[in-house]
């Protein structure tokens, strides 16, 4: 795995864990009371955005580092994904090309 496909796995675990992380512990407008003019009652109160960024940053490294492990330890290959047969066949890359 080179270092361009490390920082786009780790940015996709990220955001995967961040759309999972954003609805954690909210409390919307209706619930708190206070509902802003313009917007609707179900808006978060308090996002804190910063603090569930942080939480994912956390989470994403350690679910990073489990998949880089296997990807590196050759556990799971592309070859092992391949359900159709579709690389049965399939030429190796020559150098240079």
């Amino acid at each position: 795995m080179g270092i361009t496909s490390a920082i786009v796995m780790f940015a996709v675990i990220w955001w995967m864990i961040f759309f999972i992380v954003l609805p954690l512990q909210m409390v919307s407008q209706g619930d708190d009371g206070a509902v802003v003019p313009g917007t609707h009652k179900s808006a978060p109160a308090n996002a804190q955005i910063g603090r569930k960024a942080k939480i994912t940053t956390v989470w994403a490294v350690g679910v990073w580092i489990v998949f880089a492990t296997i990807i590196l330890s050759g556990v799971i290959s592309v070859r092992d994904l391949d359900w159709f047969g579709r690389m049965d066949n399939a030429q190796p890359a020559r150098p240079g090309q």
